[in-house]
C-alpha cells in the first residue's frame, strides 16, 4: 500500500480512534464529511512526490521518514533519507549495525538522540517481529522509541489505518478551520484529540487519506505564518477565516536559539567523533569550543543520553552497543 506520511515535526498524538458521527457536534462548526472531500481532493492533485510516499518505501520507509521529520524540515531529510534507506533497507539491516553507526550517519539532522531510538526499535523489529514492521498499532507502541504519534502515523500511512495522527501541521489546520483560533496550544489537549477523532472518516482508506491530505495542507497552504488561504479547498468553510483572522492567540512559538548553546557545542563534539572512525583523544574534542566548562557540559550530556562512549585514557567514541 502507497505510504502516505507526514511532512513536519510531530506531536504528541490521540489515544486508540473511536466511531466518528457524521454530524455536527459542539466542536464542529460543520459537518465532518463537508471537510473530508474537498482537503482529500486537493491532496490528490497537489500532494509532494516524497519518496517516503512511494509504495517501494514499505513500512521501513515510513518508520524512518517519521523519525527523521520530527522537528526537522523535509529539505534537510530528503538526502539523509536516501543514504539511509541505500544503507539500511530492512530493519534488520540496521539492527546488525553497533547503535553508534546510525548517529555517524545521522549527520547533522539534529536531536540525534532520535538516531539511537530508531536503531532501538529496529533491533526490536529483528528480534521481536521477524524483520517486519508490525501493523498492530499496540505493538508499534510498545517498540521502543516509538510514541503515539509515530505508532499513529505508521499504522495508517503504512498501512492504511484508521487513526487519527496529530502533529503540529495538522493541529494548526483544524484549530484554524474548525475552532476559529489562529494557533493551537503549545501542547496537545484532550480537546485536540476529541476533535480530531470526530472529524476522522469512518472508512479506512479515507480515514488514511485524511490524515496525509490534512497534513500537507498544513505544511503547504495553511502555514504558520503567511497562509494562503486563497488556495485552500475549504476556505469558504474556515471558522478562522470567517470570523475575520483575529490575531488574540499570539504568534506562533520561536524556535529556540542555536547559536552558542549547548545544543551548537553538543554538534561540534558529535561532528568530530562521527568524522573519525578510531577513538579520540580530549585533546581533539577540546578543540572544537573554546569554553571549558559549557564544553564538558556537553560532553557529559552527549555521555549520558547514551551518544558517546568514554573510554579510558581520556579518549571517546560512538557507541558500539
Amino acid at each position: 500500500m502507497t505510504a502516505l506520511t507526514n511532512t513536519s515535526a510531530a506531536t504528541a498524538e490521540p489515544p486508540t480512534p473511536e466511531t466518528a458521527p457524521q454530524t455536527a457536534t459542539p466542536e464542529t462548526a460543520v459537518a465532518p464529511t463537508a471537510l473530508h472531500s474537498p482537503v482529500i481532493d486537493w491532496f490528490t492533485e497537489n500532494a509532494r512526490d516524497l519518496p517516503w510516499r512511494r509504495p517501494e518505501a514499505g513500512p521501513w520507509g515510513v518508520m524512518v521518514s517519521e523519525f527523521m521529520l520530527q522537528q526537522t524540515p523535509v529539505n534537510r531529510v530528503l538526502p539523509v533519507y536516501e543514504q539511509w534507506l541505500s544503507r539500511w533497507p530492512r530493519p534488520a539491516d540496521l539492527a546488525e549495525e553497533p547503535p553508534g553507526e546510525a548517529v555517524r550517519a545521522w549527520g547533522r539532522l539534529g536531536y540525534p538522540r532520535r538516531a539511537l531510538r530508531l536503531h532501538g526499535a529496529a533491533v526490536a523489529i529483528a528480534e521481536r517481529h521477524g524483520g517486519d514492521v508490525p501493523t498492530d498499532h499496540a505493538q508499534l507502541l510498545a517498540l521502543p522509541g516509538i510514541g503515539e504519534y509515530t505508532a499513529a502515523a505508521v499504522a495508517s500511512f503504512a498501512y492504511g489505518q484508521r487513526h487519527p495522527v496529530l502533529d503540529t501541521n495538522v493541529r494548526r489546520v483544524f484549530a484554524r478551520a474548525v475552532t476559529g483560533v489562529q494557533y493551537p496550544p503549545n501542547a496537545t489537549t484532550a480537546a485536540e484529540r476529541r476533535l480530531a477523532r470526530t472529524l476522522l472518516p469512518e472508512d479506512e482508506h479515507t480515514a488514511s487519506r485524511w490524515a496525509a491530505a490534512s497534513m500537507e495542507l498544513g505544511a503547504l497552504v495553511c502555514t504558520a505564518k503567511n497562509e494562503s488561504c486563497h488556495r485552500c479547498p475549504i476556505a469558504a468553510q474556515c471558522a478562522w477565516r470567517l470570523a475575520g483572522k483575529p490575531e488574540h492567540d499570539g504568534p506562533p512559538r520561536r524556535g529556540q536559539t542555536y547559536a552558542g548553546t549547548d545544543r551548537q557545542v553538543r554538534g561540534k563534539l558529535l561532528a568530530v567523533l562521527r568524522e573519525a572512525h578510531t577513538p579520540v583523544p580530549q585533546s581533539a574534542l577540546d578543540r572544537v569550543w573554546h569554553e571549558p566548562v559549557q564544553r564538558a557540559r556537553a560532553l557529559d550530556g552527549l555521555v549520558a543520553d547514551g551518544l558517546v562512549e568514554p573510554l579510558p585514557g581520556g579518549l571517546y567514541r560512538l557507541p558500539l552497543t
